[in-house]
Order: structure tokens, then C-alpha cells, then sequence
């Protein structure tokens, strides 16, 4: 049964680019949204239990998301995939629960490594 994926990034290239990343021998069923009110309703219509989660975005940002997913006791695993690299940014997702943080541009390798150290089957 493949795994459901959420990639949101308000860049359509960014969320292609993401999408080529991602492990070839990995089964997936992949959804894309543009903002966090669209990734909010995918995930709760169960398109998210892996979900990769750019931080700038209009209508409703990353942090919005995390803000939402945490304060809803909702359940997904969060890997926050941004060109914002500050410690600040890294300590605030972190906290409001996102598992991993993997800087753009994306590249297969530290995708992948990502998921195996967060046992994540492939």
C-alpha cells in the first residue's frame, strides 16, 4: 500500500524538484498543495502522513501549518524543506514539532538519509 505524501511549496518547480528527489524504490501516492490552507485540508483527508513543508508561503505559511497540526493534536510527520537555514528557524520547527529539517535546493541523498534516520520504509 503506498504511502501518502504531502509536498507543499508555493513554487510548482520547487515541489517537481522535490518530487524528483524523493527515493525511485520508495511507494508512494503523492499530493501537492501551494499554501498551508490547501496542505491542511489534504491532510485531513489523510494525503499527508508524510509531509514536506516549505516555511514561506502566502495565505498561510509553514509555521502556520505546524502552529495548526500541533494545537489539533493532528499527526503527521513533518520534514521542513526551506532555503531559511537560521538556527532560529531550525529551533522554531523543531518545536512546534516538525521531525527534520532539510535545506533547499533538495538533493536525493539528503532526502533519503532524512527518512532512514527517521525509519521511514522505503
Amino acid at each position: 500500500m503506498p504511502t501518502p505524501i504531502l509536498v507543499v511549496d508555493d513554487s510548482t518547480i520547487a515541489r517537481k524538484m522535490l518530487i524528483k528527489a524523493l527515493p525511485p524504490q520508495w511507494d508512494v501516492e503523492i499530493t501537492q498543495a501551494s499554501n498551508g490552507l490547501e496542505a491542511l485540508e489534504a491532510y485531513k483527508n489523510g494525503k499527508a502522513d508524510v509531509m514536506f513543508l516549505d516555511l514561506t508561503m502566502p495565505d498561510l505559511d509553514g509555521y502556520g501549518v505546524l502552529e495548526t497540526l500541533q494545537k489539533e493534536g493532528l499527526n503527521s510527520f513533518v520534514i521542513v524543506v526551506t532555503a531559511d537555514v537560521q538556527t532560529l528557524a531550525r529551533e522554531r520547527v523543531r518545536a512546534l514539532g516538525a521531525a527534520a529539517f532539510v535545506k533547499k535546493p533538495v538533493d536525493p541523498v539528503s532526502i533519503e538519509a532524512v527518512l532512514r534516520e527517521y525509519g521511514i520504509n522505503l
